[in-house]
């Protein structure tokens, strides 16, 4: 089996790395973690040039048309780069769905949009119940002549005070299974309320009420009271995906500790040479690579549209639960300083804690590989 990397993604590798070294210090982490906005407009522009919107649209949507598999190589740097911004909410949560289920006029109206960097986009799916399960939609549309009203409230979305559309999961139709559809929703609309969250991330959740919202019925998003499927989608393809960024945060915790096993000195010799230290940077090396491979695996099969639910819900109960285990690690080697506001790897763990959870614990893909396993 051949493991590197393609001439291609090696390119697209380097380039990326050396992107957000330039551009995504630490310091703009940490300034952007305190903005109101939390990205600047300049570097979005800049990565839209890159193609980065559009990496895996089509060309007629203004794309690069290339795999999922080049996507997680991006992936990687960005988590590596703790990179901020609405770029996953607007790809995956945004992107995908148009360009899985979109008729051609939605295609055409949002996606070019997307890849030029014009268009933000997010998706208002879970709800107080915080499950990922038709049963937890409760948000309601009801038709009314030409378009639909949208009434309820969504939780954790993602970017929403600065996405211009979002997809909305609702219930059009009574039942546990069925009855989910989907809209695309002017995030202008009256009848939208935000509230942000705090979070352990610093990132920008929201809860946001949809109070007799008005939306066309032509921005119904794939088939009435048939929109669990694509969700369930859209999910497989973003826990495939943070899988990937997730990879990025744990390599560079992994080098951040090890080099500082080198350097730091205490009775006498470096802390690298005992044999504890040595062993927490051989479980982080062995959980980063094993990470690697099980999330690449995944990629590979989703760029090939092969059937992988399962592949995907192993790569991402093994890397949520192996990211936390290497910052914690790496917690330990570097001691009391690690845990200061001003070193690098609290960033690295309040993002891996926030990762674990997203689009599915480790418990919940635990269970969707015992379901795959006919248990």
């Amino acid at each position: 089996m051949d493991f590197e990397f393609s001439e291609v993604q090696e390119m697209l590798r380097k380039d990326a790395r050396r992107f957000l070294t330039e551009k995504c210090s630490k310091a703009y982490v940490r300034k952007m973690e305190e903005d109101e906005k939390g990205f600047t407009t300049d570097l979005w522009k800049e990565m839209a040039g890159l193609g980065w919107m559009g990496l895996v649209f089509p060309e007629k949507y203004g794309g690069l048309d290339m795999t999922f598999l080049e996507m997680a190589v991006l992936l990687e740097e960005m988590g590596r780069a703790c990179l901020p911004g609405p770029y996953f909410s607007t790809v995956f949560l945004g992107g995908l769905p148009i360009l899985e289920a979109g008729t051609e006029e939605q295609k055409q109206e949002f996606l070019p949009k997307i890849a030029r960097g014009e268009l933000i986009m997010t998706t208002a799916l879970t709800e107080p119940s915080g499950v990922y399960e038709p049963t937890g939609i409760e948000a309601k549309a009801t038709a009314q002549g030409d378009k639909y009203i949208i009434d309820g409230t969504k939780l954790f979305v993602a970017d929403a005070h600065v996405a211009d559309y979002m997809i909305v999961a609702v219930r059009t139709a009574p039942g546990k299974s069925r009855g989910i559809s989907l809209f695309l929703v002017d995030a202008k609309s009256p009848g939208i309320s935000r509230t942000m969250l705090k979070t352990i991330a610093s990132d920008r959740q929201f809860e946001v009420v949809f109070n007799k919202v008005a939306v066309p019925k032509k921005n119904l998003l794939g088939k009435l009271n048939q929109g669990w499927p694509l969700v369930e989608r859209m999910l497989l393809l973003a826990a495939a995906g943070k899988c990937a960024e997730m990879i990025g945060g744990a390599q560079q915790v992994l080098e951040m500790t090890v080099e500082y096993a080198k350097q730091r000195v205490q009775f006498g010799r470096p802390i690298g040479s005992f044999q504890a230290v040595q062993h927490h940077c051989a479980n982080m090396a062995t959980d980063v690579e094993g990470s690697r491979f099980i999330t690449y695996q995944a990629a590979w099969m989703l760029s090939l549209n092969m059937p992988c639910a399962k592949e995907v819900s192993m790569a991402k109960a093994w890397v949520s639960d192996a990211y936390r285990r290497v910052v914690t690690l790496g917690h330990q080697v570097h001691g009391g300083i690690g845990f200061t506001k001003d070193h690098d790897m609290q960033l690295y763990f309040r993002r891996a804690k926030a990762a674990e959870v997203l689009f599915g614990d480790g418990d919940y893909h635990r269970e969707k590989v015992a379901q795959a396993l006919a248990l």
